[in-house]
């Protein structure tokens, strides 16, 4: 029998796949659209718009759909719709093509993080950053063979089209065995009466830290081929080898994060981690040699690991509102940054150069560092009072 918290994990896992196989195939889909580093930043940001319409407006549907159907849709539309994107025409097409992607990712961003959190509560265990991490294997799992299929001159339709059959096959069967989510944390946590998720001012530190962690997870998955093609001028392998490391070690570290942080607590585990996102920042920024670069890559990838994990599950466990709102609040914030840093890098890539893109993230990492300091806590997850830990089974 497959365990509830593996079938979130498989949903993680496949958006992240199919993202990260367009982020892959992104120097092939600029070369076909014809555009400037900039125009393709621009053409992104509809992805931005609709997971912010999503993360705004979403929460009360998703709560009334259950995470089963909610999951259905949001996991296997976005790998669809990325497919469709390497036969389009114009960069408007898919500027349209990745709003619609927008409004099911900030969906499925509440629905697996609310149920997790969920989970957490009725075992006592902490899933999140284990969870998280399957998002981050999908990106390297896509990032090493979209290397490899990119080098054997495998055309970008060919690429995406196979990976959404694969998603369509697979993660379907694995969403219709899923149930809908346990019972809340909280009595009355249900998302009824807060029809708009909006950060409050208790929630604008943990805002901050999932900025600073995000923009860095933008940065290097969404230029990293681009910036090792520009600045180094090799060949596409290597050059998608920045995307492959940076990817690998953030899965290693999110899939070995939990029990370091139920020892060391949130807080320092975040600090130290983003420690090592900004020497992986200034590195790239000044790196003389593609080598290292790619060590820069993968201390960026390693430092942001955990740090959004560690913010969700902070928000979530707050008792002024719902989990589920809180959850999208802070993803209004953080997973739209996400999509925004395409854009915006973008612009700072083409009117300065690409190693600036990387540099500008230092002052948000450094407010991220701040933020740690206090709004993270220092102990580990606990069950509600009166509610006894359930016991895993074999299957962890």
């Amino acid at each position: 029998m497959i365990a509830a918290q593996h079938r979130i994990y498989a949903c993680f896992f496949f958006f992240a796949a199919t993202t990260g196989a367009l982020m892959a195939r992104l120097p092939d889909i600029q070369t076909h659209l014809g555009v400037s580093e900039g125009q393709l930043g621009l053409t992104m940001i509809g992805m931005s718009l609709g997971s912010l319409i999503s993360l705004t407006f979403g929460t009360p549907i998703i709560d009334k759909l259950g995470f089963r159907t909610t999951a259905f849709f949001t996991t296997l539309g976005p790998a669809v719709l990325f497919a469709i994107i390497p036969w389009l025409p114009a960069a408007p097409a898919m500027f349209a093509v990745l709003f619609a992607v927008g409004l099911l990712a900030g969906a499925l961003e509440i629905n697996l993080n609310v149920e997790i959190d969920r989970l957490e509560a009725q075992t006592g265990k902490r899933f999140m950053n284990r969870a998280h991490g399957f998002w981050s294997v999908g990106f390297f799992v896509t990032a090493l063979f979209g290397a490899m299929i990119r080098q054997s001159g495998i055309s970008a339709a060919w690429h995406m089209g196979l990976l959404a059959i694969i998603v369509l096959l697979v993660g379907g069967y694995l969403i219709l065995g899923a149930t809908n989510a346990p019972k809340p944390r909280r009595a009355g946590d249900e998302a009824g009466g807060h029809g708009f998720a909006f950060p409050n001012i208790g929630l604008l530190p943990l805002c901050l830290i999932g900025f600073a962690a995000f923009l860095v997870e933008g940065a290097g998955i969404d230029w990293s081929a681009i910036y090792m093609r520009n600045v180094f001028e090799v060949e596409p392998f290597i050059g998608g080898m920045g995307l492959t490391l940076f990817a690998f070690f953030m899965a290693v570290m999110r899939l070995t994060a939990d029990p370091i942080v139920s020892r060391y607590g949130p807080r320092n585990v975040a600090m130290v981690m983003l420690s090592f996102a900004s020497l992986g920042a200034l590195l790239v920024g000044l790196a003389p040699l593609p080598e290292l670069a790619l060590l820069g890559f993968a201390l960026m990838g390693a430092g942001c690991s955990a740090v959004y994990p560690l913010a969700v599950s902070a928000a979530a466990q707050r008792t002024d509102r719902p989990a589920a709102v809180n959850v999208a609040a802070l993803g209004q914030v953080s997973f739209v940054v996400f999509f925004l840093a395409p854009p915006l890098l973008g612009f700072v890539a083409e009117f300065i150069d690409i190693r600036a893109s990387y540099l500008v993230c230092l002052p948000l990492l450094v407010a991220g560092l701040w933020a740690s300091s206090f709004a993270l806590g220092t102990g580990k997850v606990e069950p509600p009072a009166g509610m006894a830990p359930e016991p895993l089974g074999p299957n962890g």
